[in-house]
């Protein structure tokens, strides 16, 4: 499920722990060469068509039932993307009926009248492709990629679920899914910290029936209250084909995808007809404070006030001071809050949404500098007032234009990303292209426009104020509740269901095919690895690069190679440590300074250390290079490493690794190293070190580290963009100049266990799912041997969404939203694992069945059936690897970093193509001896400690590194 909100929010800062915002992207050049429109019109069926969009090249028209198609011609990459779009949310839902449009999002996947259940994966997985739909308040989408031989097919499974779901809709089915969405309210809200943040917030800030006063997933109340009838009259209300978009966007032949769209949409019956809902911006009189007790460590608080709806012309100025107030290093609320350690985080943000927005000023606060959450409120008050005196300034302004520039041409770099744009721009403005319209109304924005929407919307307005405290801490809370809910109540009589539903028995028109019949794709089209070229820099780092123009963009990045493996176990976190300071001050910035020259330029450059590597990432736009070379260069090799960076950011990690500690998630990956490699070396501890560990570490360390190992000894540099190979050595020359000071990677490699297997229990007292991870250790990495064909044995067992684990776990038990396998294998370590997130009153029945799963293929192996299928996903997958740049860095990264030749993907291709399922099942039967795996559950250990004894293996409550 995912939330979508408009392009400004690009501008959105997103924080560790809170998903605050998403970003739509869009493109800002024409695919399509426009001398070409000529003959493409000339094909058409149609003399009707015209190529339209000043940026993004595309043909829209209308069926006669009402769907309105809009195709995107790229030939770039032998690839297709196609996005159904129906304009219905949970916006559309009637209060006490919430997560029906999400609950149908599930059911879409289901099989319809020609398509069996689960059967519109398999088809789209084993054509190489990948699919997912999502839901937000105001539309549904369902989206997939597939290479451009496969479009026929798409047509045909897409057509079906619109115009024949419900025959294929049973109870069985209904009762399923409505399982698999309350599991995945509870992964994702019940049972993650802050999880009900949004929620909280709506209910109070809309008054009740508001169509954004519930949850997109809804509650789970409403579900258990509607029936299969309920779910079927929505679907004829709202997904219709004149209540739909369709986007085809890639390698496409104009007359043959119209003539493919008309045969398989055009007989679909005509739905019900839709106006437009009415924009409804939140109103409040009053300031509402809330309080809501969670599993946290560090409190929040987050101000909301109503503000406009997206696309008024007050949206763009009041992003504008959202980047002002809290976004990044150079924003007010990080000066005021977050440099004075007073948070941990803190941003701004102005989400908008098709009937309402809303100013959101959000702090973690870091309760070892705060004694409660009303200082971080007078702290906002005081940063308003003085904005208000500041106003907005020139930097701010074009630090947000530049945002939008950026972030519309990154846009431009896969077609899924312009097929979604031109849907968001048909299906709320009725104008694919909005491209130019978004970038002119930013650069319209002015000085003045900001300070009259600050007075307008926020200075002195009322507002919802959420405190999310820890349990028993409603002494933190900014002030008392003053606002509650009233309680919810509905007319559960079937009478009153039916009452809000349109049941229309319109009848398709008949066809002159048999739709029971899939489509055959043609061959493939070849696919070439991408070429590249490579070069060693004057000290030895090796650069290999990827020329492209599609985009005047370029992506930088350099791997040092050690990463975390180079702390000693004394002091584990000190490389990922380093890092954060590497992206503070330089010698000659302040990090607020570097901050801002690099927003102005629309570029990024930042340093990170995980696993076995340290990267130093960088975009930008061509033009801009230069300057952000230069940046590059000062970041890389001037950092200032002051004392007050140094304790500021200690100090928020400190905070941060305490918050992680409450994330069921964390802590099952800390307790599966520990029990794979104990906490006596260095591989057994966090990435980011144990808060032991980091109060350790001094200032003197991090400079050490830093002098040692950011040297270009074990370095690799890998470029994707617009630039030649002598522009890209030009570009690099001050990097040649990086002095070497070589040093040794330890190499850890532990031996494979034999003892039979535990249950290691970790305590989340009152947790509403259990976290299960099952594992051993396996081989490591290799290309061509045990590592490639154990990862092509998996794929059945768990490596898709048609994996015999997942559905068993989640399409037939509905005990999980989603589980999965997988070996994973690096240069000296190498591990099996396999788990899920459960609903805990199934945790027991969960590990019986992964448990059995597993062994069933250990004993039986995969299917003939099952490697026909495996062979064709694999092999039918090259079109949709190499198409962005960073799908080409990839490759690149996965080329250098394993010291493979170029044609190592040939290579794979030839074994896959010949490997038989004795081989593969032998390897199975080697690896996949349960008895020797060890199982760990993060869950709430009153309630599950008795029945965990019943596996027979020895149950150990287990503390993970803290």
């Amino acid at each position: 499920m995912k939330k979508h909100y408009s392009l400004a929010l690009v501008l959105c800062v997103s924080a560790a722990y809170l998903n605050a915002c998403s970003v739509k992207q869009s493109s800002l050049q024409a695919e399509s060469p426009l001398e070409t429109v000529g003959e493409i019109q000339s094909a058409s069926p149609s003399n009707s068509l015209v190529l339209e969009g000043e940026r993004i090249a595309h043909y829209k028209y209308q069926l006669e039932n009402g769907l309105t198609v809009i195709l995107h011609p790229d030939a770039s990459d032998p690839l297709v993307n196609v996005n159904v779009t129906y304009h219905v949310g949970s916006a559309r839902e009637e209060y006490g009926r919430s997560g029906f449009a999400h609950f149908f999002e599930h059911m879409m996947f289901q099989g319809s009248q020609n398509v069996a259940d689960e059967e519109h994966f398999k088809i789209v997985t084993e054509a190489g492709g990948n699919l997912n739909g999502s839901t937000n308040s105001d539309i549904t989408n369902y989206y997939q990629s597939v290479p451009a031989n496969q479009l026929e097919k798409i047509l045909w499974l897409e057509a079906d679920r619109m115009g024949f779901l419900l025959p294929a809709v049973t109870q069985e089915k209904f009762e399923n899914q409505r399982d698999t969405v309350k599991n995945e309210r509870a992964q994702r809200v019940d049972n993650q910290p802050y999880g009900l943040r949004s929620e909280r917030t709506a209910e109070a800030l809309y008054p009740i029936g508001h169509p954004y006063s519930w949850s997109t997933i809804g509650y789970v109340e409403d579900l258990d209250r509607v029936g299969l009838a309920d779910l079927q009259a929505f679907f004829k209300r709202w997904y219709g084909p004149n209540n739909a978009v369709i986007a085809i966007g890639g390698d496409i032949d104009i007359a043959q995808t119209q003539a493919w769209v008309e045969q398989y949409f055009g007989p679909i019956a005509r739905g019900p007809e839709v106006e437009d809902a009415p924009k409804q911006p939140a109103q409040l009189d009053t300031t509402r404070y809330i309080t809501l007790e969670d599993k946290v460590h560090l409190p929040l608080l987050q101000v909301t006030m109503p503000t406009v709806y997206a696309g008024h012309p007050d949206e763009a100025p009041l992003d504008v001071l959202a980047n002002i107030l809290g976004a990044g290093k150079t924003s007010l609320l990080y000066k005021n809050m977050v440099k004075n350690g007073l948070a941990v985080q803190a941003f701004a943000a102005h989400p908008c949404r098709e009937l309402a927005c809303e100013f959101q000023l959000l702090a973690l606060a870091n309760p070892q500098a705060v004694s409660n959450l009303k200082q971080l409120n007078d702290i906002i008050e005081q940063t308003l007032n003085e904005f208000e005196k500041r106003g907005a300034q020139d930097d701010d302004l074009l630090r947000v234009k530049s945002s939008i520039e950026a972030g519309t041409i990154f846009g431009l770099q896969s077609v899924s990303g312009k097929v979604r744009a031109l849907i968001d721009g048909e299906v709320f403005n009725g104008t694919p292209d909005e491209v130019n319209v978004i970038v002119e109304r930013y650069n319209a924005v002015t000085k003045a426009d900001v300070l009259r929407v600050y007075e307008q919307y926020v200075k002195g307005k009322p507002a919802v104020i959420l405190s999310v405290v820890p349990q028993g801490g409603v002494d933190l809370a900014v002030a008392p509740q003053n606002f509650v809910l009233p309680e919810r109540v509905f007319d559960d009589s079937v009478e009153s269901l039916k009452s809000h539903t349109v049941a229309l028995d319109n009848k398709n028109a008949p066809d002159d095919f048999d739709r029971s019949i899939a489509p055959v794709a043609d061959a493939n089209k070849p696919v070439s690895v991408p070429g590249f070229w490579r070069e060693e820099l004057a000290n030895g780092i090796e650069l290999v690069g990827i020329s492209s123009d599609e985009t005047p963009t370029i992506s930088l990045t350099i791997s040092m190679e050690g990463g975390v493996l180079l702390d000693s176990v004394e002091k584990p976190g000190l490389a990922a440590f380093t890092s954060q300071l590497m992206n503070e001050s330089t010698q000659n910035y302040s990090a607020e300074e570097f901050s801002n020259a690099l927003s102005v330029l629309g570029s990024s450059i930042a340093v990170s250390a995980s696993g076995r590597y340290t990267n130093v990432y960088v975009t930008s736009l061509t033009k801009y290079i230069d300057a952000t070379m230069t940046l590059l260069e000062e970041r890389l090799f001037n950092p200032a490493f002051t004392e007050a960076d140094f304790m500021l950011a200690k100090q928020r990690t400190l905070q941060s690794l305490q918050q992680q500690l409450k994330n069921p998630s964390v802590l099952a990956s800390r307790a599966k190293n520990k029990v794979l490699y104990g906490t006596d070396t260095r591989i057994g501890l966090p990435d980011s070190g144990t808060l032991e560990s980091l109060e350790s570490i001094t200032l003197d360390d991090v400079k050490t580290f830093y002098e040692q190992f950011y040297r270009p000894d074990h370095a690799t540099i890998v470029m994707v963009g617009d630039r030649t190979k002598a522009q890209s050595l030009e570009m690099l020359d001050s990097i040649s100049a990086w002095e070497s000071n070589n040093y040794i990677i330890p190499n850890y490699a532990p031996e494979a266990s034999t003892a039979p297997g535990k249950i290691y229990l970790v305590d989340n007292p009152g947790a509403v799912q259990s976290v299960i991870s099952i594992f051993k250790q396996a081989p490591t990495y290799d290309a061509f041997g045990e590592f490639l064909k154990l990862s092509l044995s998996n794929f059945p067992l768990g490596g898709m969404f048609n994996s015999r684990i997942n559905l068993n776990l989640r399409e037939d038990k509905g005990y999980t939203y989603g589980a999965q396998s997988a070996f994973v294998g690096g240069k000296t370590l190498g591990y099996f694992r396999a788990g899920a997130d459960v609903a805990a009153q199934y945790t027991n029945q969960s590990i019986v069945e992964l448990l059995g799963e597993i062994n069933r293929y250990q004993q039986s192996g995969m299917t003939e059936d099952e490697l026909v299928f495996l062979k064709n996903a694999y092999t039918q997958s090259d079109a949709m690897k190499y198409e962005t740049p960073r799908q080409k860095a990839g490759f690149l990264i996965s080329m250098i970093s394993r010291d493979l030749d170029s044609d190592y993907v040939a290579k794979q291709q030839a074994i896959i193509q010949t490997i038989q399922t004795d081989e593969l099942n032998q390897l199975a039967k080697k690896w996949l001896d349960t008895d020797t795996m060890d199982i760990v559950v993060v869950g709430d250990a009153d309630s599950l400690l008795e029945g965990l004894s019943d596996f027979g293996r020895e149950v150990v409550l287990i503390d993970v590194p803290r």
